[in-house]
């Protein structure tokens, strides 16, 4: 599935500054019964953003305002811990949601955020809260330049970050993993061939096999 470049974005950022939010708290099982890949932005953090009727939760910060527009989250340590469920990212990804700004992410959340056009930014957790402490209903809007790695804070506040550069690229170019390796046919073939002249052997056998 193609995705939507991302080289700097500017929009609404909430926070929801608790710690150890897992995949199950993202979107609960029973989000994830779909056979298509998206229509997941509704079971975003379902358990937390509707009452038992149904209805919007008017205490939850997405149901508020400007805040169902985010475009970026801001939350604590460990962000997407537990089960693997790619539909977590989907759901974001759904919403609305471009970058989740966090002091670290779950392993498995982190790859599958590269792979659906989610930016998973790491800082300092003191940097985190401080952004937070600065959003206000009138005060939310903040942008993310991903590829000069630097987060414009609502008062207007630099904050740098890092991705490693292959992510970042594919992230930037809105590469899927196929795009991304097809990029580089020329540095492929020009390997292939140089492996050839030092590893004959392994492909005579790739030609007798074929």
């Amino acid at each position: 599935m193609s995705m939507k470049p991302f080289v700097s974005e500017t929009g609404v950022a909430a926070a929801i500054m608790r710690n150890n939010i897992d995949t199950d708290q993202i979107t609960p099982g029973h989000t994830g019964m779909k056979v298509q890949k998206t229509g997941f932005g509704k079971g975003l953090f379902f358990n937390w953003r509707y009452l038992a009727d149904g209805s919007d939760d008017p205490d939850f910060i997405l149901n508020q305002g400007a805040f169902r527009e985010s475009k970026f989250l801001l939350a604590g340590p460990n962000f997407g811990c537990g089960s693997s469920r790619e539909f977590a990212v989907w759901a974001l990804r759904d919403f609305g949601i471009r970058a989740v700004i966090a002091p670290s992410f779950g392993a498995i959340f982190t790859s599958n955020c590269y792979m659906n056009g989610v930016a998973p930014i790491a800082i300092e957790e003191a940097a985190v809260q401080s952004i937070a402490d600065e959003i206000t209903p009138d005060n939310c809007v903040m942008t993310v330049d991903l590829a000069g790695q630097v987060i414009h804070s609502p008062d207007g506040r630099k904050h740098l970050f890092h991705l490693p550069d292959l992510q970042r690229e594919r992230l930037v170019e809105g590469l899927d993993a196929i795009d991304a390796t097809r990029k580089r046919d020329d540095q492929i073939a020009a390997y292939q061939a140089a492996d050839r002249l030092r590893r004959p052997w392994v492909y005579d056998i790739v030609g007798e096999a074929a």
